[in-house]
Parts: C-alpha cells; sequence; structure tokens
C-alpha cells in the first residue's frame, strides 16, 4: 500500500509509533476488537491506527494505554507523536486563526538562514512578491481552505519579511516554471507588478532568478513547490499541508534535485525575455 505521507522520514515516525501500539496490546493479551470496545471505538479504526493509515490523536493514545493497563507509556508515545506532528503541519491546522501568525512564525528560521535553495512549480515564491499579488493569492487560499480572512494582514507580513533579501547575509538561489509566470494571480494589472518587480530583483546581488521553460524535453519532472535552508531542513508545500524534512538523505535528495532543475533553467537575459513575454501575454 502507498504510503500517505510524502516524506519517507515522517512515514517511518508514524510507523513506529503503530508499532508500538501494536506491541502495548499484544503485550496486554488484547485482542483488536477488544481494544475497541473497551475504548469506544469502532473495530476499524484499531485496523487503521496498527497500520498507521490514520495518525493518532493525543486521546487516542491515552485511550488505548488506558485500556491496555500501560498508562506509563502515555508519555513517552505522546512526546514521539507530537514530534511526528511538527514534521506535517495540516494548512486547515496552522492557519484556524488566520495567515498573519503563520507568515510571522516563520520570520526566525528566515532570519538565521544563510543560503535558500527555492522551487516552485505553482506561484512566485514569497519571498519576491508583491503586497497585491500576496493578497490575492492569501485571500485564494483562504477561500479554498476555509479558514479566517486576514489576507491583507498577511500580504503585509509577508512583504515585511522579504527585507531579507536586501539585508543582511543571506543568498537565494530561486527557479520558477515558466507556467509561474502564465499562471494569473488577481487580475492582470496585478500580475504585471509582479512580474515587473521580479524583472528588477534579478538585480540584487543575493538574488538568482532562473526560469525553468516549458515546451522542452527535460529529465527531470516537475516536484512540488519545496525550500531548502542551508543544509539541515527543507520545507514541501502540498494542497493540504506543509512538510518539514529534516533526515540528511532526505534534504540531500532535495538539495540534488535542486541542482537538477536548476540545469534546466535559463538565467539573465533569457529568463528576462521569458518575464517579459509574459507580460505582453496579458490583456
Amino acid at each position: 500500500m502507498q504510503s500517505p505521507y510524502p516524506s519517507t522520514a515522517l512515514d517511518a515516525a508514524r510507523r513506529a509509533i503503530a508499532e508500538q501500539l501494536r506491541e502495548i496490546r499484544r503485550d496486554a493479551g488484547l485482542s483488536g476488537r477488544e481494544i475497541a470496545a473497551r475504548a469506544g471505538w469502532q473495530p476499524s479504526k484499531v485496523s487503521r491506527l496498527q497500520s498507521a493509515t490514520t495518525p493518532p490523536s493525543d486521546d487516542d493514545i491515552r485511550a488505548w494505554c488506558t485500556a491496555c493497563g500501560a498508562e506509563d507509556r502515555i508519555s513517552d508515545l505522546l512526546a514521539a507523536n507530537r514530534t511526528a506532528d511538527s514534521m506535517y503541519l495540516e494548512w486547515r491546522r496552522v492557519q484556524r486563526t488566520g495567515l498573519r501568525r503563520l507568515q510571522e512564525s516563520r520570520i526566525p528560521l528566515y532570519e538565521q538562514t544563510r543560503q535558500f535553495r527555492v522551487y516552485s512549480s505553482t506561484v512566485v515564491p514569497g519571498f519576491l512578491q508583491t503586497y497585491e499579488y500576496a493578497a490575492a493569492l492569501l485571500a485564494n487560499i483562504a477561500r479554498v481552505h476555509g479558514t479566517p480572512d486576514d489576507a491583507a494582514d498577511a500580504a503585509s507580513a509577508r512583504v515585511e519579511r522579504s527585507h531579507i533579501i536586501r539585508e543582511g547575509n543571506h543568498r537565494f538561489g530561486i527557479l520558477v516554471e515558466e507556467s509561474v509566470l502564465r499562471h494569473v494571480v488577481g487580475d492582470a494589472a496585478t500580475m504585471a507588478g509582479q512580474l515587473g518587480y521580479l524583472l528588477s530583483v534579478m538585480a540584487l546581488p543575493s538574488v538568482s532568478v532562473g526560469i525553468v521553460p516549458a515546451g522542452r524535453p527535460r529529465e527531470m519532472w516537475t516536484l512540488e513547490t519545496f525550500t531548502v535552508f542551508d543544509e539541515g531542513r527543507v520545507h514541501v508545500e502540498l494542497l493540504t499541508a506543509a512538510i518539514t524534512v529534516t533526515g540528511p538523505g532526505e534534504v540531500a535528495q532535495y538539495a540534488h534535485a535542486f541542482e537538477e532543475m536548476a540545469a534546466l533553467a535559463v538565467y539573465g537575459a533569457r529568463a528576462r525575455s521569458l518575464i517579459s513575454a509574459a507580460i505582453d501575454s496579458l490583456d
């Protein structure tokens, strides 16, 4: 069965918790149906928890251990479960109080990072967004996710944190699929302003922008949007969640994927011509 989690490190963490739950049940001499009866669950829930198909909540862990008379295992399992949760942040959960706090929460990580490697197959990366583009995009995100719409404040926070592209000892390698240039966020005027700003930031000494051209043979397929922070951390953006990858092997894989994409991209005058063409295509 295919893993429901995109990160193998997260998958391993979830499966380790599921295996501990299974061992606790076996040590107690209970069947899955007996666990379900004691916890007041359907038997299918026990199967899902034991197979790591469904990640357990804190209450699930407490109920499982209590049913097995293994209350002494609760604290360790809760700690392991929260560590796994920190690797998988569901957008709906972290955005439930709005989008501004999420923008501000990342400032410490951004300020301490020296080298950013960003690949985007979806939108202009946040570091390079104008206020108007960010506000339109964040309003769409709030609508799709069904979360409070504080797009104006969140856009202000996003633009404010982007000061790091001009200040401090930071370097940015930005790779964008050409399709991102053609996807209109907001209206034509918003998109023209965003693409014009993208042209201007290409002149900054700390920023390298590459465009991966469309319509050409390529050996590296389009990937999910991701950011590599120095050499120790990757954020991967999915529709429903953000994945944090910290395992050295996986971080290295994303760094290698970035290099593969960088080899496909065009830079300088060729990149500017693609951006200018996208501007000219706007109605």
